[in-house]
């Protein structure tokens, strides 16, 4: 594929932009080469601005379960834009879109919008130390909550992908407060527990892993988690900004049937817009200014447009079961016909799956934690992310981010990339 527009379009954007883009792992740094500028996209496909044409696997990061510009969303933001595009003050909508959450997800009893994922954990967590009058969280090592302070300690994803785990700029009394324990070893997060008695705020937890690559929970770690908050009164936070009504119309709580204390959302509740959200037991959610004392604001929480792209998206998926049967085949599928192949070929590859969320991991050894994820050949990977560019297949442009799948994808697309991870693999292990 030819790539002259995107790769002037980048050197421009250096010259104005920190890196040449506006997110970190966008930057092809980690994979080699200039990234791809897109210009549209509709159902599972995008378009860069030199006409290559790609299957997509990223989704907007997730958000996208239905596919590109589907059109009840489309239209749900025509009707609403002539209406106005903010405006300060309560609208019908937000209220709408909270009893929405609230029917669908049964553990939030109230629910607060506002504008991004990060926004949602950085409130949760505040809210869960005014709540229990305590300092510390704990999260988990490799998981990623957003770019607030207190979660860039051994944070995943874009972190994980550039090597540098502790951002330059979080003070060291922030790092203080952070205590970090292994994903899948409820023993690690049982030490911490002793070794700071009744410190502990809340644990913070994406309950299938995707920052880290696709992760799930296993050996019954998230009702581990459960019963060990509940013995010490630590707030149970499921960050759900990729799974809520992704693995499930409920999300991982609903799959794994737990129910958390406060979950934090975003993504696909805004249909493909800026959004998020963080709720819970109502006790702990009336905390919040103006009914309590934890302030938390926002101009354009709950902005007409989010909230009307949201709920068409969300009805769609609570009325529509077809939607999660035909997404959980097309993972069944890939995850199949793909490791039969490594299987046969012997290659060093782990498929991790849950739902529609997946992960190709270049080593051969299982992938249960943040330790198991660095062992990654991440040249093979950056090689073969190439080789699927080139083969018409956009995949998330790092080992350590979990690809998503939707409801757009065909037969014919989930066919055309069996056949291209084929050729990539045989292409970058026998090369």
């Amino acid at each position: 594929m030819i790539h002259t527009t995107s790769e002037k379009l980048f050197d421009r954007a250096v010259q104005v932009i920190p890196g040449g883009v506006n997110s970190p792992v966008r930057a092809f740094a980690s994979v080699g080469g200039k990234p791809v500028f897109i210009t549209k996209a509709s159902g599972s496909r995008m378009w860069d601005v030199d006409g290559n044409e790609y299957i997509d696997y990223v989704g907007s990061w997730g958000p996208m379960i239905l596919g590109h510009a589907y059109q009840p969303i489309l239209d749900a933001l025509r009707t609403v834009m002539t209406d106005g595009t903010s405006f300060g003050a309560a609208t019908e909508r937000e209220v709408e879109m909270a009893e929405l959450i609230r029917s669908i997800m049964p553990s939030i009893e109230m629910v607060r919008m506002v504008n991004s994922g990060t926004e949602a954990t950085m409130s949760a967590i505040r809210l869960a130390r005014a709540y229990t009058k305590r300092n510390k969280i704990l999260k988990f090592d490799g998981c990623y909550h957003g770019h607030a302070d207190s979660f860039l300690i051994k944070a995943g994803s874009g972190a994980a992908t550039f090597g540098v785990p502790d951002s330059p700029g979080v003070t060291a009394s922030v790092a203080e407060h952070t205590l970090t324990a292994e994903f899948n070893n409820i023993e690690s997060v049982r030490a911490q527990v002793q070794q700071h008695p009744h410190e502990i705020a809340s644990i913070i937890v994406e309950p299938v892993v995707g920052n880290m690559g696709c992760i799930p929970p296993k050996n019954n770690f998230l009702n581990d988690l459960r019963t060990l908050c509940d013995a010490e009164n630590i707030v149970l936070i499921f960050d759900e900004v990729m799974t809520g009504f992704r693995v499930a119309l409920g999300g991982a709580q609903e799959r794994f049937n737990i129910k958390p204390d406060l979950t934090t959302l975003g993504k696909i509740i805004g249909g493909g817009l800026p959004v998020g959200a963080y709720g819970g037991k109502k006790e702990i959610m009336k905390m919040i200014a103006p009914s309590g004392p934890v302030y938390q604001a926002g101009t354009l929480s709950g902005n007409p447009l989010a909230m009307a792209a949201g709920m068409a998206q969300l009805k769609i998926l609570k009325t529509d079961s077809s939607v999660y049967e035909k997404l959980e085949q097309s993972g069944s599928l890939l995850e199949k016909e793909i490791g039969q192949f490594i299987a046969q070929k012997k290659y060093s590859v782990t498929i991790n799956r849950v739902g529609s969320m997946m992960t190709l991991f270049f080593t051969s050894q299982p992938i249960r934690n943040a330790d198991d994820a660095r062992t990654c050949n991440t040249k093979l990977f950056g090689e073969f992310f190439q080789s699927m560019l080139n083969e018409g297949i956009y995949l998330p442009p790092s080992q350590f981010e979990a690809a998503f799948i939707s409801s757009a994808h065909s037969s014919k697309d989930l066919e055309k990339t069996v056949k291209a991870v084929q050729k990539s693999l045989s292409k970058v292990f026998e090369m």
